[in-house]
């Protein structure tokens, strides 16, 4: 299908945390992200704010930076409401929001929403056609903005660049990043999400690394993935082995950083979402973000 027309340039800012701050603050810290030139801003979906309710007020409060969803969990609204979403935001701010979808996970779906989980890939597939099927009775965007699909595994990569725009890939390393783009070809877009740590003694640095991964440790989709790229179970334990959190999480210097977000570039992707771990996620990551325009952008 080719990329989406929206355009979020190299680098942005993957913020999954912006749900422990205020709305006010929330809208600050989008300016922010604006103002220090990166260009877009991801927005996750878990049992917080909707996520297309929080696009709108952050496009509200910015002038030219994308919102993008990493992602919209696709069992929480129907496709014809996942459309109307879409199309509603893409119309009202033009080249401005991005609809990134995924299955999510079992503990979100089956454990929290009550939904059968037991088929994701053919769900996926299921709710793309309807999607591409739903009627949407109101004034619309002039072209379609395109959509990506959270995706990992072979199936879903692939299924990203012939059903959709392109790809985001999270908790994952560069070596994804070329797998990812062997199975999806050079025209889809692959947008992988990247911790960082702006800490250079490995210890602490470590330390705050692990208590981001913790909760992705258990899932899944993860463990699978992974698993695939040549780690095992023995780097699950303790909170990952520091093979597998160097691998996931790039700490250090702000240049030891950019260098990672080169490599996956250097891989293939077009677009890399920084993610910075921090300990308090009731203050936006200002002074990080700052740091890290110096040497990315």
């Amino acid at each position: 299908m080719g990329k989406p027309s929206v355009d979020i340039g190299r680098v942005g800012i993957w913020y999954g945390t912006i749900d422990a701050l205020a709305t006010s603050d929330a809208r600050r810290a989008a300016a922010t992200i604006e103002d220090l030139g990166f260009h877009a801003l991801w927005l996750a979906e878990a049992v917080g704010r909707d996520p297309f309710v929080s696009a709108s007020v952050l496009l509200s409060a910015t002038e030219r930076l994308p919102i993008a969803t990493g992602i919209a969990n696709i069992y929480a609204r129907d496709p014809m409401t996942m459309v109307a979403g879409q199309k509603t935001l893409a119309e009202a701010y033009p080249g401005r929001f991005l609809l990134g979808m995924g299955v999510s996970h079992g503990h979100l779906v089956a454990g929290v929403r009550k939904h059968d989980w037991s088929k994701p890939y053919s769900y996926m597939v299921e709710y793309l056609d309807k999607m591409d099927k739903a009627l949407f009775m109101a004034v619309g965007p002039s072209e379609d903005p395109g959509r990506v699909l959270a995706a990992l595994g072979p199936k879903m990569l692939k299924l990203s660049a012939t059903r959709a725009n392109g790809s985001h890939p999270y908790f994952t390393t560069p070596e994804h990043t070329a797998i990812a783009r062997s199975e999806m070809g050079p025209d889809a877009l692959l947008a992988p999400e990247q911790m960082v740590v702006l800490e250079t003694d490995p210890t602490e640095a470590r330390r705050i690394a692990r208590a981001g991964m913790k909760i992705y440790l258990g899932l899944p989709n993860y463990f699978n993935n992974l698993r695939r790229l040549g780690f095992t179970e023995e780097d699950w334990e303790n909170g990952g082995s520091d093979r597998l959190v160097d691998a996931i999480v790039a700490w250090g210097s702000d240049d030891k950083i950019a260098a990672r977000v080169g490599e996956h570039h250097a891989q293939g992707a077009d677009h890399v979402c920084v993610q910075v771990l921090t300990e308090d996620i009731r203050t936006a990551p200002v002074d990080q973000w700052r740091r890290l325009a110096s040497v990315l952008l």
